[in-house]
């Protein structure tokens, strides 16, 4: 078995696969990628809502959410061969109250600067645009360029269009740890004992890449977060906008089929002590989502649950991913630290990493997620 290649990526979720797919398309086909489970996807790919948004982020991630949108998702369905449901219907994200509508106001205000169109809405407008929201609404941020994809099929059809096009792929492969030649990170071992090099390293292994990356001296500041989702049963065509909240409880949209995703969190999950191989669901959590989705959507009231799942965000420390090479690490690039918000950008980033591996410029400037913003304060 051929044990080296151009470029190893660690990680097979969407931002792994996106990039293995750009990649194989400029024409660096010798690329391997590595999946610690048996599935591709299997981590947080397969464990969010599915909203491709760009209202409500941070002002160092927009400009390439914004880029994604503009650029890429409208014709990624027809790029890469599936069907991957994209809607860019839109994003009400709903408030309650006083201090919600300020906390909106703030980010229309910030992303008005950046370039987005998003405006703030009142009651009545809300209304017009969704008319099965609760009379309790006072008012919501509109983004009409936002919308959501199914994350399972975008991630299958990264990874099936790069697989076509010569990229390796390597499931049950757990990476034990990295290590340098000559100053240069270059080899990947994996926990079998098989060692593996490439000119570049790719780690987008969600919150794993904090150990692995750990084995060469860097340390990404990231804790690990439980977030959950559920499904409902088939329900009548309500609405095809991207939904979510100014507190951020819930967030969520009905799907192609009619069953309504959603994912959500209590204010419990930090406090949960599962072993991080667990992805289970309990009842005290689930049910204070559902409490808040039935909050602002009373019609879905009795509407029962078909399946619910969780997983594990990666969250960085100052709430924005660390997409970037490592001067300490020549060799190395990471790419995780999304926070939960990861698959909207998937393209972009998969694109912007492609770049990176080829010595172009991205296609928007990224420096400001570079891993050397970290520095101590005292």
């Amino acid at each position: 078995m051929k044990t080296t290649a151009d470029v190893i990526i660690i990680g097979g979720g969407v931002v792994g696969c996106a990039t293995a797919y750009y990649l194989a398309k400029r024409g660096i086909k010798d690329v391997i990628l590595f999946e610690a489970d048996k599935s591709i996807g299997h981590g947080g790919s397969s464990r969010n809502g599915g909203g491709v948004r760009q209202s409500g982020r941070d002002e160092r991630e927009l400009p390439y959410a914004m880029y994604a949108v503009n650029n890429m998702w409208p014709t990624l369905s027809d790029e890469l061969g599936v069907d991957v449901e994209y809607y860019q219907k839109g994003n009400l994200r709903l408030g309650k109250t006083e201090a919600h509508m300020k906390k909106l106001n703030n980010l229309a205000s910030n992303a008005r600067a950046l370039g987005l169109n998003m405006e703030i809405v009142d009651a009545k407008t809300v209304k017009e645009i969704c008319p099965y929201l609760s009379d309790d609404i006072i008012g919501a941020s509109w983004c009409p360029t936002d919308g959501h994809a199914n994350p399972l099929l975008t991630t299958l059809a990264y990874y099936k269009r790069s697989l076509e096009m010569g990229v390796r792929y390597f499931t049950d492969a757990k990476v034990k740890e990295l290590r340098k030649y000559k100053g240069k990170v270059r080899k990947v071992v994996l926990e079998s004992g098989e060692v593996f090099e490439a000119e570049t390293i790719i780690v987008a292994a969600g919150y794993e890449s904090r150990y692995i990356t750990r084995t060469v001296g860097i340390d990404i500041p990231m804790t690990r977060y439980f977030e959950e989702a559920l499904v409902t049963e088939l329900q009548p065509h309500m609405f095809d906008i991207m939904l979510g909240t100014a507190d951020g409880d819930f967030y969520g949209h009905q799907a192609q089929h009619g069953s309504f995703v959603f994912g959500s969190e209590s204010g419990l999950e930090e406090a949960t002590d599962m072993s991080p191989s667990i992805n289970k669901t309990n009842s005290l959590t689930v049910s204070a989502g559902c409490r808040a989705i039935m909050g602002y959507i009373p019609m879905l009231a009795d509407a029962k649950i078909v399946r619910t799942w969780g997983g594990w965000l990666d969250n960085c420390f100052d709430g924005v991913p660390v997409i970037s090479r490592v001067d300490e690490a020549p060799g190395l690039i990471i790419a995780c630290g999304f926070t939960g918000h990861g698959f909207g950008t998937a393209p972009s980033v998969g694109l912007m990493l492609s770049q990176m591996v080829a010595g172009e410029e991205t296609v928007v400037d990224i420096s400001a997620l570079r891993y050397d913003r970290f520095k101590s304060t005292r």
